[in-house]
Protein backbone atom coordinates (compact mmCIF):
# COMPACT_ATOMS: atom_id res chain seq x y z
CA UNK A 1 0.00 0.00 0.00
CA UNK A 2 1.15 3.54 -1.00
CA UNK A 3 0.99 6.34 1.34
CA UNK A 4 1.01 9.86 0.17
CA UNK A 5 2.10 12.68 3.13
CA UNK A 6 0.58 15.55 2.56
CA UNK A 7 1.70 18.96 3.98
CA UNK A 8 -1.55 20.88 5.47
CA UNK A 9 -2.96 23.29 3.29
CA UNK A 10 -3.43 26.98 4.98
CA UNK A 11 -6.80 26.19 5.86
CA UNK A 12 -5.83 23.40 7.56
CA UNK A 13 -3.66 25.30 9.45
CA UNK A 14 -5.79 28.03 10.47
CA UNK A 15 -8.00 25.47 12.06
CA UNK A 16 -5.45 23.33 13.64
CA UNK A 17 -4.47 27.30 15.27
CA UNK A 18 -7.83 27.45 15.97
CA UNK A 19 -8.79 24.77 17.72
CA UNK A 20 -5.39 25.10 19.97
CA UNK A 21 -6.31 28.21 21.36
CA UNK A 22 -9.64 27.24 21.77
CA UNK A 23 -8.00 24.29 24.21
CA UNK A 24 -5.80 26.92 25.55
CA UNK A 25 -8.47 29.09 26.90
CA UNK A 26 -10.94 26.35 28.08
CA UNK A 27 -8.13 26.09 31.01
CA UNK A 28 -9.50 27.85 33.91
CA UNK A 29 -6.78 29.19 36.48
CA UNK A 30 -8.19 29.06 40.43
CA UNK A 31 -7.29 31.47 42.93
CA UNK A 32 -7.80 29.35 46.27
CA UNK A 33 -7.42 30.20 50.06
CA UNK A 34 -7.75 26.97 52.83
CA UNK A 35 -8.23 28.59 56.38
CA UNK A 36 -8.07 26.30 59.84
CA UNK A 37 -11.77 26.92 61.49
CA UNK A 38 -10.26 25.22 64.43
CA UNK A 39 -9.81 26.69 67.96
CA UNK A 40 -6.74 24.16 68.49
CA UNK A 41 -5.70 22.15 65.11
CA UNK A 42 -3.29 21.97 62.89
CA UNK A 43 -3.41 20.87 59.69
CA UNK A 44 -0.92 18.20 57.95
CA UNK A 45 0.75 19.41 54.48
CA UNK A 46 -2.07 20.09 52.03
CA UNK A 47 -2.94 18.15 48.97
CA UNK A 48 -5.41 20.00 46.70
CA UNK A 49 -5.68 18.89 42.94
CA UNK A 50 -7.82 19.58 39.55
CA UNK A 51 -8.56 16.07 38.26
CA UNK A 52 -11.29 14.30 36.30
CA UNK A 53 -14.89 12.87 38.13
CA UNK A 54 -12.78 9.48 37.46
CA UNK A 55 -10.78 10.14 39.93
CA UNK A 56 -10.75 10.69 43.83
CA UNK A 57 -8.62 11.18 46.62
CA UNK A 58 -11.06 9.67 48.65
CA UNK A 59 -15.02 8.36 49.48
CA UNK A 60 -16.87 8.18 51.63
CA UNK A 61 -18.36 5.20 52.63
CA UNK A 62 -15.47 3.11 50.91
CA UNK A 63 -11.79 1.78 52.24
CA UNK A 64 -9.47 3.71 52.55
CA UNK A 65 -6.34 3.55 49.51
CA UNK A 66 -2.66 2.84 51.23
CA UNK A 67 -1.88 6.08 50.08
CA UNK A 68 -4.71 7.89 52.05
CA UNK A 69 -3.72 6.23 54.53
CA UNK A 70 -0.53 7.49 54.96
CA UNK A 71 -1.80 10.89 54.63
CA UNK A 72 -4.51 10.22 57.51
CA UNK A 73 -2.02 8.03 59.85
CA UNK A 74 0.87 10.33 59.49
CA UNK A 75 0.49 13.14 57.12
CA UNK A 76 2.47 11.48 54.36
CA UNK A 77 1.32 13.17 51.04
CA UNK A 78 3.70 11.55 48.89
CA UNK A 79 1.32 8.32 47.63
CA UNK A 80 -1.60 10.80 47.02
CA UNK A 81 0.84 13.10 44.72
CA UNK A 82 2.13 9.83 42.77
CA UNK A 83 -1.26 8.70 42.49
CA UNK A 84 -2.76 11.71 41.07
CA UNK A 85 0.81 12.54 38.99
CA UNK A 86 0.00 9.40 37.25
CA UNK A 87 -3.74 10.60 36.49
CA UNK A 88 -2.80 13.49 35.09
CA UNK A 89 -4.45 16.20 37.64
CA UNK A 90 -2.98 19.55 38.07
CA UNK A 91 -1.82 19.54 41.77
CA UNK A 92 -0.87 22.46 44.19
CA UNK A 93 1.21 20.65 47.62
CA UNK A 94 2.08 22.17 50.55
CA UNK A 95 1.19 26.26 50.44
CA UNK A 96 1.77 26.37 53.95
CA UNK A 97 5.25 25.24 53.97
CA UNK A 98 4.59 22.93 56.75
CA UNK A 99 1.64 22.78 59.56
CA UNK A 100 -1.40 25.33 59.21
CA UNK A 101 -2.03 26.73 62.21
CA UNK A 102 -5.73 27.25 63.80
CA UNK A 103 -7.41 29.99 62.51
CA UNK A 104 -4.43 31.00 59.50
CA UNK A 105 -4.79 30.94 56.03
CA UNK A 106 -2.64 29.75 52.61
CA UNK A 107 -3.22 30.59 49.33
CA UNK A 108 -1.90 29.53 46.12
CA UNK A 109 -2.80 29.18 42.41
CA UNK A 110 -3.94 26.10 40.03
CA UNK A 111 -4.10 26.19 36.77
CA UNK A 112 -6.05 23.46 35.72
CA UNK A 113 -6.78 21.71 32.26
CA UNK A 114 -10.13 21.76 30.90
CA UNK A 115 -10.42 17.55 31.63
CA UNK A 116 -9.95 18.30 35.16
CA UNK A 117 -13.61 19.52 35.98
CA UNK A 118 -13.46 18.24 39.27
CA UNK A 119 -11.38 19.44 42.87
CA UNK A 120 -10.06 17.50 45.64
CA UNK A 121 -8.09 18.88 49.11
CA UNK A 122 -6.87 16.43 51.82
CA UNK A 123 -5.03 16.95 55.32
CA UNK A 124 -4.03 14.81 58.06
CA UNK A 125 -5.75 16.63 61.09
CA UNK A 126 -3.53 17.07 64.15
CA UNK A 127 -3.86 15.75 67.09
CA UNK A 128 -5.77 12.39 65.56
CA UNK A 129 -5.22 9.23 64.89
CA UNK A 130 -6.57 9.33 61.70
CA UNK A 131 -8.37 11.89 60.50
CA UNK A 132 -8.22 14.28 58.34
CA UNK A 133 -10.15 17.34 56.50
CA UNK A 134 -11.64 16.67 53.17
CA UNK A 135 -12.94 18.13 49.59
CA UNK A 136 -14.13 15.22 47.39
CA UNK A 137 -14.72 15.46 44.24
CA UNK A 138 -16.25 19.17 43.94
CA UNK A 139 -17.69 20.17 40.39
CA UNK A 140 -15.51 23.23 39.48
CA UNK A 141 -18.11 26.06 38.70
CA UNK A 142 -16.93 26.97 34.46
CA UNK A 143 -18.85 30.71 35.24
CA UNK A 144 -16.11 32.71 36.94
CA UNK A 145 -16.58 34.12 39.99
CA UNK A 146 -15.86 33.09 43.86
CA UNK A 147 -16.82 30.12 45.54
CA UNK A 148 -16.60 28.90 49.43
CA UNK A 149 -17.04 25.64 50.29
CA UNK A 150 -17.26 24.48 54.44
CA UNK A 151 -14.95 21.21 54.75
CA UNK A 152 -15.67 18.65 57.13
CA UNK A 153 -13.37 16.43 59.10
CA UNK A 154 -13.19 12.84 58.18
CA UNK A 155 -12.02 9.42 59.99
CA UNK A 156 -10.16 7.31 57.48
CA UNK A 157 -11.39 3.96 59.30
CA UNK A 158 -7.55 2.69 59.35
CA UNK A 159 -6.68 3.45 63.08
CA UNK A 160 -8.45 3.16 66.05
CA UNK A 161 -9.04 6.29 68.08
CA UNK A 162 -7.13 5.37 70.83
CA UNK A 163 -5.82 9.03 71.15
CA UNK A 164 -2.45 8.35 72.36
CA UNK A 165 0.99 9.63 71.42
CA UNK A 166 2.26 7.63 69.16
CA UNK A 167 4.73 7.47 65.63
CA UNK A 168 2.29 8.21 62.58
CA UNK A 169 3.71 5.30 61.11
CA UNK A 170 0.97 3.61 59.14
CA UNK A 171 -0.55 0.37 60.77
CA UNK A 172 1.21 1.61 64.49
CA UNK A 173 -1.24 2.69 66.30
CA UNK A 174 -0.94 6.28 67.99
CA UNK A 175 -1.09 9.63 66.83
CA UNK A 176 2.26 11.88 65.61
CA UNK A 177 3.07 14.64 67.53
CA UNK A 178 5.18 17.12 65.90
CA UNK A 179 7.43 19.79 67.70
CA UNK A 180 4.71 22.68 67.47
CA UNK A 181 2.09 20.60 68.97
CA UNK A 182 4.78 18.97 71.81
CA UNK A 183 3.69 21.24 74.68
CA UNK A 184 -0.29 20.68 73.83
CA UNK A 185 -0.45 17.38 74.10
CA UNK A 186 -0.56 15.31 77.67
CA UNK A 187 0.80 11.78 77.76
CA UNK A 188 0.43 8.61 79.71
CA UNK A 189 -3.17 7.76 78.70
CA UNK A 190 -4.77 4.82 78.85
CA UNK A 191 -6.40 4.76 75.88
CA UNK A 192 -9.64 5.83 74.84
CA UNK A 193 -10.76 2.67 72.83
CA UNK A 194 -9.14 -0.79 71.58
CA UNK A 195 -11.68 -0.96 68.74
CA UNK A 196 -14.01 0.38 66.19
CA UNK A 197 -16.80 -0.48 64.60
CA UNK A 198 -16.43 1.37 61.50
CA UNK A 199 -13.61 0.58 59.00
CA UNK A 200 -14.24 2.83 56.36
CA UNK A 201 -13.97 6.43 55.43
CA UNK A 202 -16.54 8.35 57.12
CA UNK A 203 -17.42 11.54 58.91
CA UNK A 204 -15.01 11.93 62.26
CA UNK A 205 -16.61 11.45 65.42
CA UNK A 206 -14.42 14.29 66.81
CA UNK A 207 -11.59 13.67 69.86
CA UNK A 208 -13.01 13.10 73.21
CA UNK A 209 -9.90 14.18 75.17
CA UNK A 210 -9.67 14.58 78.63
CA UNK A 211 -8.77 17.19 81.50
CA UNK A 212 -5.58 15.24 82.60
CA UNK A 213 -2.71 15.81 80.80
CA UNK A 214 0.07 13.59 82.76
CA UNK A 215 -3.11 10.39 82.89
CA UNK A 216 -6.10 9.98 81.87
CA UNK A 217 -7.79 8.10 79.04
CA UNK A 218 -6.48 10.17 76.33
CA UNK A 219 -3.77 12.30 75.60
CA UNK A 220 -5.82 15.06 73.49
CA UNK A 221 -6.75 18.31 75.65
CA UNK A 222 -11.04 18.30 75.64
CA UNK A 223 -10.73 22.08 76.16
CA UNK A 224 -8.20 23.27 73.47
CA UNK A 225 -8.45 20.52 70.93
CA UNK A 226 -12.27 18.79 70.73
CA UNK A 227 -14.09 20.20 67.35
CA UNK A 228 -17.04 20.07 65.64
CA UNK A 229 -17.76 20.37 61.55
CA UNK A 230 -16.61 22.23 59.72
CA UNK A 231 -13.27 22.78 60.22
CA UNK A 232 -11.88 24.56 57.40
CA UNK A 233 -13.26 27.33 54.61
CA UNK A 234 -12.02 27.11 51.19
CA UNK A 235 -12.54 30.10 49.07
CA UNK A 236 -11.89 29.27 45.37
CA UNK A 237 -11.96 32.39 42.68
CA UNK A 238 -12.64 30.92 39.30
CA UNK A 239 -11.32 33.25 36.51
Amino acid sequence: MKVIKQSPTKSALTVLALALASSTAMAQELSITVTNLTQGLHFTPVITAAHTSENNIFMASEMASIELRAMAEGGDISGLVSMLTNADANINENPAMGLLAPAMSASFTLTNDSANTHLSLAAMILPSNDGFVGLNDWKIPEEAGTYTVFLNAYDAGTEVNNELRGSGAPGEAGMPVPPPLEALIGMNGTGVTDMESNSKVHIHRGSLGDSDMSAGTSDINNSVQRWLNPVAKLTITVQ
